[in-house]
């Protein structure tokens, strides 16, 4: 037997109900606030992401797929959205027809990262981005869109938390002082922390083993180094989150591990998923689009992680258990070709329909009937087929009645019995 690569994972079939919940939901949510969904490829030139995630972070440094295809073309497996969206959105001039845009998406990414509890090295994600507008209105909507989201889904006992990480201005000066504050622990520090010292200091606040965390946590704080213009920024997305009643708990050490934020970042976490404990989140980034070759316009965006918010739901749940309108349990070998003209008739009108072919008691059926949430079974013989009328079952009520078969569309639509 060949078996699934390691990290990665299949979607069976009971928890592909509660996916397509979660992303139905998401994808209501994100059209109520006026996204529209854009679809881009998992592959892109490697270079794309070294441009726009940050060749210092540990997602190009460690994690991505990357490989030469047979022309020697360095092509690598996306690590995230945001890049191939604005890859996208450059390419294709949109923002010269949409100054501000709202868009989203929702597929899979690749890590090769460590597996953990609900985290995969193809893991899949609901992306949303906002294109254009810079006001922190606009970042406080943004946090409100993935709220909503998560509250419509149903997610429980998940806060929001929320920083500034500032301008690069802003962030140039912190590094200094934060490596300043670092260099006397150099040597207690992690490998990947000793490395990121130099490149990515900021990330060494947001390393979750014991000992970096214990030196981290006396360290300056990034907000103690913010501008005029971003304490200001900062404070009016606090004051809009305010009015419209989110919940949240300003983290002075949340950082985020991609290079390319600026000003508003933030996470949704949960305290039940282990050390890294996040649903998901995301954050402003002030150049990233004119970095890929765009215009000067600014972009917030965040990343919401479906595996770890399917953890966050119940296994079974009436909201996103699989219905069927119809099934059809067959009485006798002669009523199995009639049963499948009459299941093709009904799927015709538009009703979820299923039957078993092979034998089985009626018992046996009706306990395949029950598992598959039917919300009606028609019982057919050879004497139902002789008078032409059929017995229907309301598998809630238990109540049952005789009917024609072009009566039993009436029935199913909604007609008590």
């Amino acid at each position: 037997m060949i078996n699934l690569i390691k990290g990665f994972h299949d979607i069976l079939p009971d928890e592909s109900q509660k996916w397509a919940f979660i992303t139905n939901k998401a994808r209501r949510c994100l059209e109520r606030f006026g996204f529209r969904e854009i679809v881009t490829p998992i592959m892109e030139k490697t270079e794309l992401f070294r441009r726009g995630i940050g060749q210092a972070t540990d997602i190009v440094e460690k994690e991505m797929y990357t490989f030469d295809d047979i022309g020697g073309e360095s092509l690598s497996l996306r690590p995230e959205a945001t890049a191939g969206i604005l890859r996208s959105v450059v390419e294709h001039s949109l923002l010269r027809h949409e100054p501000i845009l709202k868009i989203f998406s929702i597929g899979p990414m690749f890590r090769r990262e460590r597996p953990s509890k609900g985290r995969f090295r193809q893991f899949f994600q609901i992306n949303a981005e906002v294109l254009g507008d810079d006001s922190p209105l606009t970042d406080a909507e943004t946090i409100l869109v993935a709220f909503s989201m998560l509250e419509d889904i149903g997610a429980k006992d998940f806060s929001v938390e929320i920083n500034s990480v500032g301008c690069r201005d802003c962030r140039d000066k912190y590094r200094s002082e934060l490596r300043r504050f670092l260099q006397p622990s150099f040597n207690r520090l992690c490998p990947d922390c000793q490395r990121r010292f130099e490149t990515n200091p900021l990330r060494i606040l947001d390393c979750k083993e014991p000992e970096c965390m214990r030196i981290g946590a006396d360290a300056p704080l990034i907000s103690d180094w913010l501008d005029a213009s971003c304490r200001d920024h900062f404070d009016q997305v606090k004051t809009a989150l305010d009015s419209v009643g989110v919940t949240y708990r300003v983290e002075p050490r949340l950082v985020r591990g991609l290079d390319y934020y600026s000003r508003t970042a933030f996470e949704f976490v949960h305290s039940q998923l282990g050390r890294t404990k996040a649903i998901g989140g995301g954050g402003r980034y002030d150049s990233l689009i004119e970095e890929l070759g765009g215009p000067n316009v600014s972009g917030i965006g965040f990343g919401i992680g479906i595996e770890r918010l399917a953890m966050n739901l119940p296994d079974e749940g009436a909201l996103f258990q699989s219905k069927i309108d119809v099934f059809i349990a067959i009485i006798g070998s002669n009523a199995r070709g009639p049963c499948f003209r009459i299941a093709n008739q009904l799927r015709k009108l538009g009703l979820s329909v299923e039957a078993r072919y092979s034998d089985m008691s009626l018992k046996a059926q009706m306990k395949v009937a029950d598992r598959l949430c039917a919300k009606w079974v028609i019982m057919v013989g050879e004497n139902e087929l002789t008078q032409g009328q059929f017995t229907i079952r309301n598998m809630k009520t238990k109540n049952q009645l005789l009917v024609e078969l072009s009566g039993i569309e009436q029935v199913v639509r909604g007609e008590e019995i």
